[in-house]
Order: structure tokens, then C-alpha cells, then sequence
């Protein structure tokens, strides 16, 4: 049982039931369509939501705090910024409760719809110098929305795809919805990068940031579309069929499987704190303190962003030949060895090397990311999957992500930057610690 997990030998995880298990899938529906349907999904929902982080790192303090604190403005930015993964645990709890007990395909059709409205507006929402006072309060309330639709996206869509992938290739499967949020990222910086280099700064500051918000509408279209014509996972029809739907999840996984959800949690600390470092905070620091010009900075991330895409798979397959622990594992110490890099890279070093440190920080995302998409589900039982991995997902961006930009800039104010650093191999030992707690929980 997935509750009981401590320290030992490799064990085999809960199995993932159902006919793809078996090796098949669910009748009516074709594997690359469901595939597609988790990659595109998340992608579409992760560039929704960090298009936020890159508007925050740019423009949302000068909009809507007041210019007579300009001091205050960015910390105001990353403040309204973690709002979001404090909602997120929220949206896990509550579409994966029915995501149990109703179904993956019509929870995951909500969560995109909630996520698709909440940035649409942030588009259309008045600034401070329109609205006043009432500007960020309706700002932290969209953004408290965005995280709600996210905390149900990510644990269903990788249930999507591991509940549906055939026997020996969960952790490959499991990379899809994973591959969604450099995707989401690259397209998010790209468009943000574009209407810099097409409008310039003064137009991108007055009005044009809040295009990539407004895009969003046509961009949730699609997914709804894939996804309202998708299958129910098999998984999820065999546990009803053995009528095994539990009345309240989050109570059974406080219960019974409190030691998983702490281990997930714990395990994808470091995910959160690389990407979140590396992108709003660099972004951020890059601009403000080095003043290299925004257009500069966000063709970097696009250009390291691409070697997350690249490490992704790799990871997963080695997830699936040699375990989810020795990859985590190994990624984690890496990673925690990477912080030390940054007061020479990021601080004092040439465009160059800044791109290099950002492409190591966002390849090391990737190693760490990918095998949490089979990890996580293969802790818990079919019945409070949805509940149990979405929480310790979203429960791990409470600690990795939600105050990390602005941890990361109270440090950098105090400190120095090798705090920074510091913050990052303290969240890759945090990780490395949770994996090595663990047993395995499967090769495929």
C-alpha cells in the first residue's frame, strides 16, 4: 500500500489499472489523441499561467500598484505572483475530489475553463491608474483564479496519460503532460518577445502586454475542443466497475496515504525552485539590476527554455529503464550543486554565460520534472489518484515556487546573490532527501 512507504528495497507502486495497463487503451480511443490531448492541455494551461510570471517580472508592478512607492512595486508583483500556488492546493483538493469520484475527462474540461476566464480578464482588468485602489485586490482575486484551474490541470492530464499508457512506459507517457510547460513557457516568452521587438517598450508598457492575455480565449478553444471529445482513462471506468468510488478522497488521503502526499510534495521542491529562479526572478534581476534590455533577456529564456524540452524525455526514459528514484535523485544533487554557479553566472558574467547558467538551470528542471509525471500518480490508489497526486503536486509549489521570486529578491536586498544560490540547493537537498525516503514505485 502506497500509505505504508518508508525506506527500503525497490518495491513495485500501486499499479496503474485498467486495459492500459495491460498494454491497450480505452476502446474508441487512439493513444495519439490522447497524448496530444494531455500535452496541449497543459501547454495551453501553463502558458496561461506564466504569462502572468513574465508580465510580473516586466509590467504588473508598474500597472497596478502605485507609482508613488516605486520601491514596493516589484515585490508587489511577485507578492500578487504567489498568490497563485497558494490556490493551487485549493484546486487540487477540489477537482480532484471530482476527478474521483465523476470522472478525469469532465473535471479537466473545468479546470481549463476556470484558468481560460481568470486570464482573459487579467487582459481586460483596469489599472491602478483607473481604478485605484480596487486594481490589485481584482488582480489577486483573477490570479487566485488562475491557480485554481491549475491545481486541477496537471494531476489529471498526467492521470490521462498514465492511465492510458501501456505496460512498462508510464514514466514516458507520464513525460507528456510534462512537456507542457516549456511549451506553454516558450510560447508565452515568445509572443511577449514579439510584441517588445514589434511595439517597443513604451507601447508594450502602456498596452501591449496585455495581448498574451487575451490570446488565451482562442488558445482554451482548442483545448476544449480536444478535450471534450476525449475517452474516459480505463482506469477510472475499472474502478467504478468495481464500485470503488470513495465519498470524500481528501479525507481517505489525509488518512491513509498522509506519508506519500508528504514525500510527493517534498520531491518536486526543487522543480519549482529551479524554473521559478531561473525565469522570474533571473528575468527580474536581469532587467532591474544588470539592466540588460528586456528583448535581450527574454530571447535567452526561449533559447534555454528549449533545453527543459530537451532534457524531459531523456529523463523519462531513464525513469522507465532504471527507476524514478536514481534519476530524481541524481537530477536533486545536481541541481543543488548548480546554485553555486550563480553569483559568477547570473551576477558577473558576460550575455553569454548568463544564457549558459539559465540553460543548465532549465536542463536540470527538465532531468528533475519529467519522472514526476509517473511518480506521482503510481503513490496512490485509482480511487484518490486525482486528489493525491494533484495535492502533493500543487503542495510542493506552496514551498518551491510561491514565494520563491520574492524569497529570492528579499535575499538578493540582504544578502547577495549567492543567497539566491543558496535557496536553490537548500530546495535540491530538500528533494533529494523526499526521493531517497521512498521506495520505488516502479519501472514502467
Amino acid at each position: 500500500m502506497a500509505g505504508n512507504a518508508g525506506v527500503g528495497t525497490p518495491l513495485q507502486g500501486p499499479p496503474i489499472e485498467g486495459t492500459a495497463a495491460r498494454g491497450g487503451v480505452a476502446p474508441g480511443s487512439g493513444l495519439g489523441r490522447i497524448v496530444l490531448a494531455s500535452l496541449v492541455g497543459t501547454t495551453i494551461e501553463f502558458y496561461d499561467f506564466y504569462i502572468y510570471g513574465t508580465a510580473a517580472a516586466l509590467v504588473i508592478g508598474q500597472a497596478f500598484f502605485p507609482t508613488s512607492a516605486p520601491g514596493t512595486q516589484a515585490l508587489n508583483a511577485f507578492l500578487t505572483f504567489g498568490i497563485a500556488f497558494v490556490a493551487r492546493p485549493v484546486g487540487s483538493v477540489l477537482f480532484g475530489h471530482f476527478g474521483d469520484r465523476v470522472g478525469r475527462k469532465s473535471t479537466l474540461v473545468a479546470s481549463m475553463l476556470v484558468m481560460g476566464l481568470s486570464t482573459f480578464l487579467i487582459g481586460v482588468l483596469p489599472g491602478y491608474a483607473t481604478a485605484g485602489a480596487l486594481a490589485p485586490w481584482l488582480l489577486c482575486g483573477l490570479r487566485f483564479g488562475q491557480g485554481i484551474g491549475l491545481g486541477g490541470e496537471w494531476g489529471g492530464a498526467a492521470l490521462l496519460a498514465t492511465e492510458n499508457a501501456p505496460a512498462g512506459r508510464r514514466a514516458w507517457f507520464g513525460m507528456f503532460p510534462q512537456l507542457g510547460p516549456p511549451l506553454g513557457f516558450l510560447l508565452a516568452n515568445g509572443l511577449f518577445l514579439a510584441l517588445l521587438l514589434g511595439f517597443g517598450e513604451t507601447t508594450f508598457v502602456a498596452w501591449a502586454w496585455r495581448v498574451p492575455f487575451l490570446v488565451s480565449a482562442a488558445l482554451v478553444g482548442i483545448g476544449l475542443y480536444l478535450r471534450v471529445s476525449m475517452q474516459e482513462t480505463p482506469a477510472f471506468l475499472e474502478a467504478m466497475r468495481r464500485q470503488e468510488r470513495v465519498r470524500v478522497p481528501l479525507a481517505e488521503v489525509l488518512g491513509r496515504h498522509w506519508r506519500p502526499l508528504i514525500q510527493g510534495s517534498l520531491s518536486i521542491v526543487v522543480c519549482y525552485a529551479l524554473f521559478y529562479i531561473s525565469t522570474v526572478f533571473a528575468l527580474g534581476y536581469a532587467v532591474g539590476t544588470r539592466h540588460m534590455p528586456r528583448s535581450d533577456v527574454l530571447g535567452m529564456l526561449c533559447g534555454a527554455v528549449v533545453f527543459m524540452a530537451i532534457a524531459t524525455p531523456i529523463s523519462a526514459a531513464l525513469a522507465d529503464r532504471f527507476g524514478r528514484r536514481p534519476v530524481l535523485m541524481t537530477a536533486s544533487a545536481l541541481a543543488a550543486l548548480s546554485g553555486f554557479l550563480m553569483p559568477a553566472m547570473l551576477g558577473g558574467g558576460t550575455p553569454g554565460e548568463v544564457l549558459l547558467f539559465l540553460s543548465i538551470e532549465l536542463g536540470l528542471m527538465g532531468l528533475t520534472f519529467a519522472p514526476l509525471g509517473a511518480l506521482l500518480p503510481e503513490l496512490f490508489p485509482t480511487r484518490v489518484r486525482y486528489t493525491g497526486a494533484s495535492s502533493a503536486y500543487n503542495l510542493g509549489g506552496i514551498l518551491g515556487a510561491s514565494l520563491a521570486p520574492y524569497a529570492a529578491q528579499q535575499l538578493l536586498d540582504h544578502g547577495g546573490l549567492a543567497w539566491v544560490g543558496y535557496y536553490v540547493t537548500g530546495a535540491a537537498a530538500i528533494s533529494f532527501l523526499a526521493v531517497a525516503s521512498m521506495r520505488e514505485t516502479g519501472r514502467g
